[in-house]
């Protein structure tokens, strides 16, 4: 087996009425029932304009060599629909990972979720208008390269966050987290509650009844010191 060299065709799956579920979740409202720690990185952000509010799908992880979408390739080709490709590319931002022809390829005909993409793409203005979910570090006109090495479906770090084939990758226009499958049940139940609570809270701040005494009791529990005076720098 060549490690670093390889492509794994097959991958655990989430439950798919659960991934469907996801689809009704602000992302926000996920990240609150995980410890607020599973959250990409705010530099991969949203390029594409889609139309619907919510991203959610598998992982399909791809571990690229710096600037190089071999892989990424071979990703798309193997892509089912609703998938959501991930991919790690060790950090660099001098070479695009894709443009219109490879997102119009997973649009319409793999049918795929979505792209995270751990680097920049080109052709911005073509896929900044596209109705799907594509997230990226920003863009840049150089290309890529397609020699590899790399790896398709192993475990992949991306935006301080680690994926593993098969988790369940939730996007909004506010960013990117990532539900290991394993606990996707458990998450998907909390979440739900929580976002009820969220709506109750929004709507407390509109009719001016929200609970604010909190700050305060925070506030002398950390011992800050609060003066009835103004700074004076003399």
């Amino acid at each position: 087996m060549s490690v670093g060299n390889r492509v794994f065709l097959k991958r655990n799956l989430p439950d798919v009425k659960t991934v469907e579920e996801f689809k009704n979740l602000p992302a926000a409202n996920v990240a609150d029932t995980m410890g607020r720690s599973c959250a990409l990185s705010s530099e991969i952000r949203l390029i594409g304009s889609p139309k619907q509010p919510i991203m959610a799908g598998a992982a399909l992880t791809v571990k690229a060599r710096p600037g190089d979408n071999l892989m990424l390739h071979k990703a798309l080709d193997m892509a089912g629909e609703g998938d959501v490709i991930v991919v790690s590319n060790d950090g660099d931002r001098t070479h695009s990972l894709m443009g219109e022809i490879m997102a119009v390829y997973a649009q319409h005909t793999r049918k795929i979720a979505g792209l995270v993409l751990d680097g920049p793409i080109r052709d911005r203005e073509e896929l900044s208008q596209m109705d799907l979910f594509l997230y990226a570090t920003g863009s840049t006109p150089g290309g890529p390269y397609k020699e590899g090495p790399g790896e398709v479906n192993v475990p992949v770090s991306i935006g301080n966050i680690a994926v593993m084939p098969g988790d369940i990758i939730l996007g909004d226009r506010d960013g990117v987290i990532v539900i290991p499958r394993k606990d996707a049940p458990e998450i998907l139940e909390a979440a739900k509650k929580y976002a009820a609570l969220d709506a109750g809270k929004v709507e407390a701040a509109k009719n001016g009844t929200s609970k604010r005494q909190w700050v305060e009791e925070t506030l002398v529990k950390k011992q800050v010191e609060i003066i009835d005076d103004i700074y004076r720098a003399d």
